[in-house]
């Protein structure tokens, strides 16, 4: 690299190693500032900052620690970099464009979020002006500098946010995501780059640049602290009309758990060799080659998938009526001054003012159409893996072709908002150039906790050193949690079987047969008085010695159709567990003791279908 990090004094800035210093006093929050802003000095020539805070404006957060609990706020003396679009109370925010500059009261919502959880705000990073670009070079602070090496690219727009990360001037990072801003930086600089899905986390105090499109991103050294700083950042604010509730098998809990992946191997889609493109660059072609190789002696099964409708897709967003709403974002100043911007941000923006309503709506069909076909492609596997991006840029290289360039950028990444899915992005190796590489793993919305088990795994496996940093990955210290499914096996014994009468309930709500079986020895079965329609009643009964093994089937039916399934249950009947022949205890038809006293016993025709057949 062509400047050296052996001239400063790097920390193990992960959210653990600083939590362990703390707590046996080798470092105290204070020390970890000061060691920040004198290894700033050392990066200037990076262009990382448009605005740091000094010692005065640090020594409010670091003195309201006093007054937290390290052991329950889980950011305690944690410092973190902000992209200078997302407000930080009384700090100006500038969308790299100074003419547009102005000093929020409040925090953004996400921002404040991470501060009552005890982080602490370091500054506000470069980006491509109005987080337009992929590459950080479009800034009238200057070009943003690569950590590993100063003649190329950082990657943009959010790219400050991720070079301080990488040095260890920040542990982790906010930046904004709406064509691969949170994943290229990430990938060029030898980080996780989290994607969460669209309204996950809150943009009221963003500057938008596509208001419908739009994620806050986090950058960190490891999943484990990615998955920290998103379980205080995520939440549903009312504030922010595009924001979504997070379901309960996306949370923080199950993170760890491969949630929803329970087949062995996992199976991962790629492209197929013909769809891959690394526009001339070598470095990255054998790169990516290389992580396939290395990640095959995993447990993972690659399945090739069709990637054309992701890349159509992909070039709706710049050659679509969506950069229309980056016109909306900047309006007043694209009216009013539109000297003050970057030559090539005004004409990617300024023409957009052209555009119709009829385009926005043909858009919206075409688009429509085309997730349809990238979600029966992403059917097929547990999550998509494509390479991050496509080629590592020289500044020089990309100020000779700043549009052709950038587009190449997002030749993996641009569909992703669009198709309303999530993405993370993972270090998996270095080039030729000693230069980073990293692929990126991407799932439907709300797979977020999914995809950061995945790369968890991912990232343990490899051991590749933290940022540009010499410091070691340690060992993941997620909690395991079980796996959670977007479907829950019932087993049925009556009149929900495959044919009668009320196997409607099952397959209305999109139930599926997995298989015909019976229940473990032991089960005793009656038929219930009343109807129609006539049920039987399913009763464990080891003790008494008269159980057998009584016929059922496995259905399998969507979560999110179960409770209205189980609320139509009548009494005596109820759902409970049961035990099958393979040892397996799964949801099914129970019966309360009292509904057997009138009943009529039927064990001995082991099933229901044989009693309807000799009664």
């Amino acid at each position: 690299m062509s400047n050296s990090i052996s001239e400063v004094v790097t920390l193990n800035l992960t959210v653990s190693a600083l939590h362990k210093a703390y707590a046996d006093g080798v470092l105290t929050p204070a020390d970890v500032i000061d060691n920040i802003l004198k290894n700033s000095l050392a990066f200037a020539e990076k262009n990382i900052w448009i605005y740091q805070l000094n010692e005065a404006e640090l020594s409010p957060y670091v003195l309201a620690l006093a007054e937290k609990n390290p052991e329950t706020h889980a950011l305690w003396g944690i410092p973190f970099a902000i992209k200078d679009n997302i407000d930080l109370a009384g700090i100006p925010t500038t969308a790299a464009c100074p003419e547009f500059t102005y000093t929020p009261e409040k925090s953004a919502t996400v921002v404040q979020q991470l501060i009552d959880a005890g982080a602490i705000p370091i500054g506000k990073t470069n980006l491509d002006q109005f987080a337009t670009g992929l590459n950080g070079t479009r800034s009238p602070y200057g070009a943003c500098r690569n950590a590993f090496d100063s003649d190329y690219i950082s990657g943009g727009s959010s790219a400050g946010s991720a070079v301080a990360v990488s040095l260890g001037l920040a542990s982790f990072s906010l930046g904004t995501d709406t064509a691969g801003s949170g994943r290229v930086p990430a990938c060029f600089n030898n980080l996780i780059g989290l994607k969460p899905s669209r309204g996950l986390l809150s943009n009221t105090g963003v500057v938008r640049a596509c208001r419908s499109l739009d994620c806050i991103s986090i950058f960190s050294l490891n999943t484990d602290d990615a998955n920290s700083v998103l379980a205080i950042a995520e939440g549903h604010d009312e504030s922010d009309e595009f924001s979504r509730v997070n379901p309960y098998k996306n949370q923080k809990r199950h993170y760890g758990s491969l949630n929803g992946v329970e087949k062995k191997p996992l199976i991962v889609g790629i492209l197929p060799q013909e769809q891959l493109e690394f526009f001339g660059d070598e470095a990255y072609t054998l790169a990516y080659a290389e992580s396939i190789k290395k990640l095959s002696e995993l447990d993972i099964e690659f399945l090739e998938i069709d990637y054309a409708p992701f890349l159509t897709a992909a070039k709706l967003l710049y050659e679509g009526p969506w950069v229309s709403e980056r016109y909306l974002g900047a309006m007043p100043l694209v009216k009013e001054n539109p000297e003050a911007m970057l030559d090539v941000i005004r004409e990617i923006i300024e023409p957009a003012g052209d555009l119709l309503a009829i385009d926005a709506f043909a858009a919206k069909y075409k688009l429509a159409a085309l997730k349809k076909q990238c979600l029966m492609e992403m059917k097929k596997v547990d999550c998509l893996l494509t390479p991050t991006t496509s080629k590592h840029f020289k500044i020089e290289e990309m100020q000779q072709n700043p549009i052709v360039a950038n587009s190449q950028l997002g030749q993996y990444t641009n569909f992703v908002n669009l198709l309303d899915m999530s993405a993370i992005a993972v270090p998996t190796g270095f080039t030729a150039k000693n230069l980073p590489f990293g692929i990126t793993l991407i799932g439907d919305h709300f797979e977020d906790r999914k995809l950061l088990s995945i790369a968890n795994m991912l990232q343990q496996s490899l051991q590749l050193p933290l940022g540009a940093t010499s410091v070691e990955l340690e060992a993941s210290e997620f909690n395991q949690a079980a796996s959670i499914s977007d479907n829950i096996e019932v087993v049925v014994c009556g009149a929900h079987l495959e044919g009668l009468p009320l196997n409607w309930q099952l397959t209305e709500r999109g139930g599926t047969l997995l298989e015909k079986t019976t229940t473990s020895d032991g089960y005793r079965l009656y038929a219930l008085a009343g109807g129609p329609p006539f049920r039987p009643a399913l009763v464990f009964d080891e003790a008494s010695k008269k159980g057998a093994c009584i016929e059922v089937e496995i259905w399998s039916l969507p979560a999110t159709e179960f409770g209205s399934f189980v609320a139509g249950i009548p009494a005596p009947l109820g759902i409970g567990k049961v035990t099958v022949k393979d040892g397996r205890t799964l949801c099914s038809f129970i019966c309360e003791s009292h509904g057997v006293l009138d009943a009529t016993e039927i064990t001995q025709f082991r099933g229901w279908r044989n009693y309807l057949t000799k009664n």
